[in-house]
């Protein structure tokens, strides 16, 4: 969440600054601002609310400066406006910053009693108040930056842009991710290789408590008071995979890119002459692993919920699915010999990051599914097994889920062969089934139309949902309920189809559609007496299943999909599709922010 660029150019950067921060709205946020030097003088333009705005401001008060930082902030400290909207400024130093400074009201009275004067509510106006200290008493720039990292606590990404020196801005991180960009006379610095794309592909990923100084000519890197080598490596990310093609929003694109990147996945893990999957050579033996852990937050966790189902049937390997946030403070004792499976779209999220630090100091090993091969989660595994999903704009994780998936029950695969309960026949029959999928997710994309037309006439006049499923469709429904709530603002619950007469049913009249995800498998016949019940109580029900299903309970059904009939071990990632679409066309029903949904951000790196 928030994204930062830093750039050092040879001409004006103000619309380069602009350029880079519209290419990060897709991470959240609720203002935006930028700075430059102007004949050594920090200048700053910033506006509450969408981009736009700023560029309003600059279209009225143009900015010059050939060195300069922009941001977008999602609100922490201090509620969105533009008195707390970065760059966070003295007269000494401007200041861009991700995550939270946990010690700031310490730092703040410290500085307060020091007779310095605060302008805004914001946690990272300490950074810039103890810089300016520091500045103050003759210290240099780096010299400054060196000692504000020995007083700053907390998970955070800096870059700082001093007065009268046109020549250098500064980064730090702990915690937080950040990206160095080599130019050719230019430096850059930003949240990420997507951020840099446009301007270089020449990439440096700091590590936690780095900070390094940038000049036109190049980057150094410290821990503490000594010089670090950190590696230039080549991105390949380029600007033209962030556009949206001719969809209307990057959320329906990425819907759309699915077979294809479903299709790159597979062909990682998967040799179609061979029908076998191919994984990377593990530093573990599935044979000795005790009990697998799998640890996520939303969206990602799900996938994990369904990978507990897969593990579990194919490989007989006890499975527990730990909610990250909740994993890292309940410090469960963990098996030695155990492995934990790490997920995370972004590979930064902070809570997911601390949960694989726990595990690894109980002596996990740690393997990882990301779709950043460069994120913290990623080079702090033991091994990591990458989604080939390509950049994800839109807040509402679709291709990063279905991709996650598609890893996961390839690695279930290769523990149940490991483990010897899953045969070379039944592997080829999964792997079938795998090959089957992208055309498959393909045919129900074509059914888009009948999505938009239950998502106005059923879901979008709802003030509640339910989603039901059961055994591994379960998970899909909790997913397909998350899925609208976040992009259309209706709240929706997920249940176990059985878990309806404990509760639930109370709820259920002619005002709250109910959502069934029932491919026809062995626990058909269950899901379907829980959708007989809620129609006897007079449940407006849509029906998510294939021919055979629909020829049953269709006629019952207020509304009806019939997907095509898929294997039961694969149909999870079929039906991820009908709910996203569902979804995604009850939000332009709505009019909401399908892509940059209120209140929420793409890369979670604060608690």
């Amino acid at each position: 969440m928030c994204g930062i660029i830093g750039i050092i150019g040879k001409a004006p950067v103000t619309p380069l600054l602009v350029e880079a921060l519209k290419r990060l709205e897709y991470r959240g946020y609720d203002s935006a601002g930028v700075a430059t030097l102007v004949n050594g003088h920090i200048e700053r333009r910033r506006a509450e609310g969408k981009l736009a705005n700023l560029e309003s401001r600059l279209g009225s008060e143009p900015l010059r400066g050939t060195i300069g930082i922009g941001h977008t902030r999602w609100a922490t400290h201090g509620k969105p406006s533009e008195r707390n909207a970065h760059p966070i400024a003295t007269d000494r130093v401007a200041i861009v910053h991700n995550g939270i400074i946990e010690n700031f009201q310490e730092l703040k009275d410290e500085l307060l009693a020091d007779g310095r004067r605060f302008d805004s509510d914001t946690d990272t106006e300490v950074v810039a108040q103890l810089l300016t200290s520091y500045l103050e008493r003759q210290r240099s720039p780096e010299e400054a930056m060196a000692l504000a990292m020995e007083r700053l606590r907390g998970a955070f990404a800096l870059v700082a842009l001093f007065s009268a020196r046109h020549d250098i801005l500064l980064g730090a991180r702990r915690g937080s991710s950040l990206a160095v960009g080599y130019g050719d006379g230019e430096m850059y610095i930003g949240t990420d290789a997507l951020a840099l794309a446009p301007f270089t592909k020449r990439v440096t990923y700091l590590e936690d408590d780095d900070w390094v100084v940038l000049d036109a000519q190049g980057a150094k890197v410290f821990q503490g008071q000594k010089e670090v080598q950190r590696a230039i490596r080549l991105s390949g990310i380029s600007g033209a995979m962030m556009g949206k093609g001719n969809h209307r929003h990057f959320m329906l694109k990425e819907i759309y890119e699915q077979p294809a990147v479903i299709g790159d996945t597979l062909h990682t893990y998967l040799d179609p002459a061979t029908r076998e999957v191919t994984l990377p050579a593990l530093p573990f033996d599935w044979t000795t692993v005790s009990r697998l852990t799998i640890t996520a937050c939303g969206t990602a966790c799900f996938a994990g919920m369904v990978a507990k189902y897969w593990f579990e049937k194919l490989a007989r390997l006890p499975v527990e699915v730990e909610v990250a946030s909740e994993f890292r403070y309940r410090e469960p004792p963990l098996p030695e010999g155990g492995a934990c499976i790490v997920i995370s779209q972004s590979g930064e999220t902070i809570d997911t990051l601390a949960a694989l630090r726990y595990a690894k100091s109980q002596k996990q090993t740690i393997l990882s599914v990301v779709n950043v091969a460069e994120s913290a989660i990623a080079r702090e595994s033991h091994i990591v097994l990458p989604t080939l999903a390509g950049p994800e704009i839109g807040v509402a994780s679709t291709k990063a889920f279905t991709t996650q998936l598609t890893v996961l029950l390839a690695a279930a695969m290769d523990a149940g062969r490991a483990r010897g309960v899953l045969s070379k026949d039944e592997e080829a029959v999964l792997a079938n089934a795998l090959i089957e999928l992208p055309a498959l997710v393909n045919e129900a994309l074509n059914l888009e139309e009948h999505y938009k037309r239950i998502a106005e006439d059923v879901l979008a006049p709802a003030r509640d949902v339910l989603y039901l499923g059961r055994g591994l469709s379960f998970p899909i429904a909790l997913e397909g309920a998350l899925k609208l709530k976040e992009i259309s603002y209706i709240h929706a619950e997920g249940y176990a189809g059985g878990e309806m007469k404990h509760g639930p049913i109370a709820l259920i009249d002619e005002a709250v559609p109910v959502v069934v995800v029932a491919p026809s498998d062995s626990l058909f016949d269950k899901i379907a007496s829980n959708f007989e019940q809620v129609k006897a109580r007079g449940g407006k029900l849509v029906l998510l299943s294939d021919p055979a299903g629909n020829a049953r309970l269709a006629n019952q059904a207020a509304a009806a999909i019939t997907l095509p009939k898929v294997d039961p071990a694969v149909a999870p990632i079929l039906y991820s599709v009908p709910v996203q679409l569902l979804a995604y066309h009850t939000a332009v029903a709505k009019g909401t922010d399908v892509d940059q949904p209120r209140n929420l951000a793409k890369s979670v790196t604060v608690e």
